[in-house]
């Protein structure tokens, strides 16, 4: 009888457990709703302010591309291959791109992800941007710390000429954006 009580006990201290951390997630997925819901992005990486870290890699032009490339307002966008949200944010990045000014030097697109995986990503976005095909460790990726695709931010040169992120939020519907001074 006594075992009895005990396995009692024990299976509704584990019960109680379990209702605590199920509500703790419970929370935590209404705060990311409220966050997605509300038009904020999560963190994907570096945030305005943020300074990008050393980087020399080759578009798929073949031209390389490195920080002193970037001109003053430049539209970054990261997308990987297995991303939904990436397929559905391409169209928007796209027609964002064809409205920057400065065309195409204002621009870098990143797909992250096997090259024969990126074709229509590639496809998309070649007539509009810079673009690079790396893996999601690769040189830009790294340097711009993403850890969360789609990520789009604007890039300026700052007054010592190393590459500084202007805006970690990008509205990809609006029609123009001020270039950074």
């Amino acid at each position: 009888m006594l075992y009895l009580m005990a396995a009692v006990i024990m299976v509704g201290m584990v019960c109680v457990l379990d209702l605590v951390l199920t509500l703790g997630v419970i929370k935590r997925l209404r705060e990311h709703s409220e966050i997605l819901a509300g038009g904020e992005s999560l963190p994907h990486g570096l945030k305005a302010g943020d300074q990008v870290g050393a980087f020399s890699t080759v578009d798929v032009e073949g031209d390389r591309l490195d920080g002193d490339n970037f001109l003053a307002g430049t539209l970054v966008g990261f997308f990987s291959v297995g991303c939904q949200p990436c397929r559905t944010m391409l169209p928007q990045f796209v027609e964002r791109a064809r409205t920057m000014p400065g065309g195409m030097d204002r621009v870098v697109a990143v797909v992250a992800g096997a090259a024969a995986d990126a074709a229509d990503f590639v496809a998309a976005l070649r007539p509009v941007a810079r673009v690079v095909l790396e893996g999601y460790d690769g040189e830009l990726s790294t340097a711009f710390k993403v850890k969360g695709y789609p990520s789009v931010l604007m890039v300026a040169p700052g007054p010592d000429g190393r590459l500084l992120v202007t805006a970690d939020t990008v509205d990809l519907n609006q029609a123009v954006l001020a270039a950074a001074a």
